[in-house]
Order: structure tokens, then C-alpha cells, then sequence
């Protein structure tokens, strides 16, 4: 027999779904949705998708229901009742970063390097990030650009090959046809020597090149 679930713990599973998922940006004509329920029923109200009858078409429908849930900016509070997540913590958690995070899923080799191997090294004495403006540099394989765009794609993360720059976190491809790296905090980042002479090399990484030096007892 399945036993039904009592209103109180119903309420703890839905606030547990809502801090775990994951939220990323929507179409506009999610965002328009979106706009719509939050104007009506800010977050507090449940809802149907009988909210857009007369607006959009089933099929249609079904697509804006299936994208918010999906993407996090709404949760299902029943099985024909939806409520809003709240705009602030929407934006927050755009924001937030988990390259780190999704990276380890992927199948294909890669380092991170530059700056971003100069921050993995030195335990993050040295940060170049902020919610503003996150890049990472990652090295992959030419080969496997397709496989790698079509990766961060899949998570929404912007990503460019060799150059270019957005708001918030985005990822700096660099085209290699040979990958050596080692693993540091379950991580695959550029060797450490060769970090430390990158960082040497520029007198505004002095910070993290004297940490990494001291740490380590490598100087090149």
C-alpha cells in the first residue's frame, strides 16, 4: 500500500526541491510567463495551467509549464498546482557559480589553465572572480570542441573559444591538440611548474606566485 504524504512533510519536500534546484535563464516567452504568474500570484498563491487558457495553445502550454519547472523559476506544489520562486533568489543563483560543479560530469580530458590554474594552485589566495564577471579557462582537445560547446550549452554556460567575455560566469575554450594535467581537489588543472612560471611572469600574480613558491618549495 502507498501511504499518502501528510500536508507538513509535503511542505518540507517541496522547500527541500526548491534549495536543490538548479535554476537557469529561460527564452523570453518563458520569462513573459513567468511575469505574468508572479504579477498575480507573486509567490505565496498556487496556480493552474489553466492560468493560460485563452492565451496560448495546449501544446504551447505544456512548453512554458515544462520549461519554468525545468529551468527553477517555478515548483509544483500539488498535481495540478504550481506556486513562484521568488525573483531575488532567481537572480542570485543565476549568478552563482558551478563550472566547478558541472565539470566533473563531463567525459572528455581537460585542464584548467591560465588564471585559472594560477587560482586552483594557490588554494584561491589569489581570486579573479566575482557574480559581475567569472571566467574560467579551460584547455580542450580540438577534437573535442563539438562535444565541449554542446557541454555548457546544455548547462546554459556562456562559452567562447580562445576569447570573449560576458556578465557573470562564462568559460574561455583554449584550443589545444595535447593535454597534460594533473588532479588537485578533484579538479584537472595545468601542472604546477608551469603555472608557477606563468604566474612569475606577470608582477600582478606576485601574491600567488610567492604562495605557491612557499607551499610547494618550487621556484623556476
Amino acid at each position: 500500500m502507498i501511504k499518502s504524504i501528510k500536508p507538513q512533510n509535503q511542505e518540507l519536500i517541496n522547500k527541500s526541491q526548491e534549495h536543490q534546484m538548479v535554476i537557469s535563464e529561460i527564452p523570453y516567452y518563458g520569462l513573459r510567463a513567468y511575469a505574468l504568474f508572479f504579477s498575480r500570484h507573486g509567490t505565496k498563491e498556487k496556480f493552474g495551467q489553466d492560468e493560460l487558457n485563452w492565451i496560448v495553445g495546449e501544446s504551447m502550454k505544456k512548453k512554458i509549464f515544462s520549461l519554468l519547472l525545468r529551468s527553477g523559476w517555478i515548483i509544483k506544489k500539488s498535481r495540478n498546482s504550481y506556486a513562484c520562486i521568488s525573483p531575488i533568489k532567481i537572480f542570485k543563483r543565476i549568478l552563482t557559480f558551478k563550472i566547478p560543479r558541472i565539470i566533473q560530469e563531463a567525459k572528455k580530458d581537460y585542464a584548467f589553465t591560465g588564471l585559472s590554474a594560477i587560482e586552483i594552485w594557490s588554494d584561491y589566495s589569489y581570486v579573479q572572480r566575482g557574480i559581475e564577471k567569472s571566467p574560467y579557462f579551460i584547455k580542450v582537445l580540438k577534437k573535442d570542441l563539438r562535444y565541449w560547446r554542446s557541454f555548457f550549452n546544455k548547462h546554459k554556460v556562456p562559452n567562447y573559444v580562445n576569447a570573449g567575455s560576458t556578465i557573470g560566469e562564462y568559460v574561455i575554450l583554449v584550443i589545444v591538440e595535447k593535454i597534460e594535467s594533473i588532479e588537485k581537489d578533484g579538479l584537472k588543472v595545468e601542472k604546477l611548474r608551469k603555472t608557477i612560471r606563468l604566474a612569475k611572469e606577470n608582477r600582478l600574480n606576485l601574491y600567488p606566485y610567492n604562495y605557491m613558491r612557499r607551499k610547494y618549495g618550487i621556484a623556476v
